[in-house]
């Protein structure tokens, strides 16, 4: 397969940025789209060229790092998976191909295709620790938890913070990432004692680093690699609810 890609190029958070074009031959519709790109930057490195930077880790759809925006989607044209996970099968032979970096005031470009994703773990850091009184230092598999809320623990769980719900977002809301990390302790006893002010503190980060405002699209949960539900954002809202009502 041949394609003709698109790919944003941009020195540093504080130059302009531009498309660029390159051209490539001779992949295989197995090869998976950041194997794509390692096969570009091989080819420009021998043509004396600077490589493209992109962000990876594990490859396997579990670090959430392969973050791009690929022909107007976040990850590319698949559902529930990763960029790493994305193949080039899934496009056709001689396809032009738009590669670009999350779109956020909050995700400020490192360089080309990496951005810096620091804001969320500022929201993490703003929620805190969580607070148990183990006593005689009981076997946590002894703390009675309902299948349902386990279960709805762990969905909320599997969140990755890749940040395609804020890149595809016409506001640029980290509510559906907010909401998953609140979600998932909200449901479990372990979460209860901090649970009001993770939330108020949370929401009130999430606001103070510029993220924009959710208007229930439902954009966000359509792109999710993990397909994390917009349900967590209304549990959410109650939380930071019933949070300002006990102040």
């Amino acid at each position: 397969m041949k394609f003709k890609l698109k790919i944003w190029r941009q020195k540093n958070a504080k130059t302009k940025g531009q498309f660029e074009t390159y051209n490539i031959e001779n992949v295989s519709p197995d090869t998976s789209f950041l194997e794509m790109l390692d096969i570009l930057n091989d080819k420009l490195i021998k043509e004396g060229k600077a490589p493209v930077s992109f962000d990876h880790d594990c490859r396997e759809g579990i670090c959430g790092m392969c973050s791009l925006y690929i022909n107007g989607r976040a990850h590319g044209p698949d559902d529930e998976v990763t960029t790493c996970q994305l193949h080039m099968r899934k496009f056709k032979d001689g396809d032009t191909i738009t590669v670009e970096p999350w779109r956020s005031a909050a995700f400020p470009v490192i360089k080309d295709l990496v951005v810096d994703r620091y804001a969320f773990d500022k929201i993490l850091q703003a929620g805190g620790f969580i607070s148990v009184n183990t006593g005689g230092v009981p076997d946590g598999n002894t703390i009675p938890v309902s299948k349902e809320n386990a279960d709805e623990s762990m969905d909320a769980a599997a969140c990755i913070g890749c940040g395609a719900c804020v890149a595809t977002c016409k506001n640029g809301s980290a509510m559906l990432f907010v909401a998953a990390r609140v979600s998932s302790l909200a449901k479990l006893p372990q979460g209860k004692i901090e649970g009001a002010k993770r939330a108020k503190a949370m929401v009130a980060k999430m606001d103070e680093l510029g993220f924009g405002g959710c208007t229930n699209t439902q954009a966000c949960e359509a792109e999710c690699p993990k397909a994390i539900s917009i349900s967590h954002i209304a549990r959410l809202n109650r939380e930071f609810l019933c949070a300002k009502i006990q102040e």
